[in-house]
């Protein structure tokens, strides 16, 4: 059956696509500029004033010097690392977490809630926890960066809640066949609320590959340092020694130093959004925000 549209509603559609056009470009540009400039001829860049639509000149010289760099690929390597691991770690830590969460039958289930609920707003600070990974031997350790940041607490009440969802009579037929909790878990919740599972994976993904501030806290050994901390130490330190070293004059490489920190942007960025697409669908469904008042 087709609804016939009245005036009032047909202009507040075209508004609302104006207006989200708008915002996408808006929201968009800095990306799109990063990546104009990272093709551009450093001296015609430097010369152009005013908004870019597109490469100034094309070159790829950026692209050569970055990906050439031996602490761009260390960088690269760790993490990957962590992503695999810390997510891998995350999904298990969080699964088992919000199982028993969501189990009617754990008296404790509201008493536990809220106090994992009471972490999202109060922490013992920086310091404290700097002190824990020195004095639990995680400092200067991989672990450091995997650990600490096992369970997230909003990701956690939102498995919670899916799970919840799920039917209880699959979970006594299971029981009935004789499976544990760990059966039940894995073989039965996990795949029924897989949308909210690849939701999960995309979020702790995307944490672990932004972050550097832990890192940069923990870490002293370079050859464990991730992508992104090598990336702040360009943007903000000007530390590109390795990464110039080929450049003749200081106005070359001035020049040079700019559209690398554009390439390494690009670089460090465009895995990430190679992925999203791929989970991009289970956002519809994967997400399930119920309260955790009991």
């Amino acid at each position: 059956m087709v609804v016939k549209r009245s005036v009032p509603e047909r202009i507040f559609d075209v508004f609302n696509v104006l207006l989200m056009g708008i915002l996408a470009v808006i929201f968009a540009y800095p990306m799109l500029y990063v990546l104009f400039a990272s093709f551009s001829d450093p001296a015609q860049l430097i010369a152009h004033t005013g908004i870019l639509f597109g490469p100034k000149g094309f070159s790829l010289d950026g692209y050569r010097m970055v990906l050439k760099t031996p602490s761009i690929w260390t960088g690269y390597a760790n993490t990957i690392f962590y992503v695999c691991a810390g997510t891998f770690v995350n999904i298990i830590l969080s699964s088992m977490g919000a199982y028993v969460l969501s189990r009617k039958g754990f008296a404790y289930r509201s008493v536990l809630t809220k106090a994992i609920v009471f972490t999202m707003y109060f922490s013992g600070g920086l310091i404290p926890f700097y002190l824990t990974i020195h004095n639990v031997g995680l400092y200067d350790t991989r672990l450091a960066l995997i650990l600490p940041v096992a369970i997230n607490t909003w990701n956690l009440i939102v498995m919670r809640t899916s799970f919840s969802q799920i039917p209880e009579s699959l979970e006594e037929a299971a029981r009935i066949d004789g499976a544990n909790d760990f059966v039940i878990l894995f073989r039965v919740f996990m795949p029924v609320a897989k949308s909210t599972l690849a939701v999960m994976v995309l979020f702790y993904a995307v944490q672990h590959w932004n972050s550097w501030f832990n890192a940069m806290i923990f870490l002293q050994d370079r050859d464990k340092f991730p992508l992104q901390l090598f990336l702040r130490e360009i943007l903000l330190s000007g530390s590109m020694m390795d990464v110039t070293a080929g450049t003749s004059d200081d106005v070359s490489n001035a020049l040079t130093t700019m559209i690398i920190k554009y390439c390494t942007i690009i670089v460090s960025t465009l895995p990430i959004l190679c992925v999203y697409p791929f989970l991009q669908k289970y956002f519809a469904k994967g997400v399930m925000i119920g309260s955790v008042k009991e």
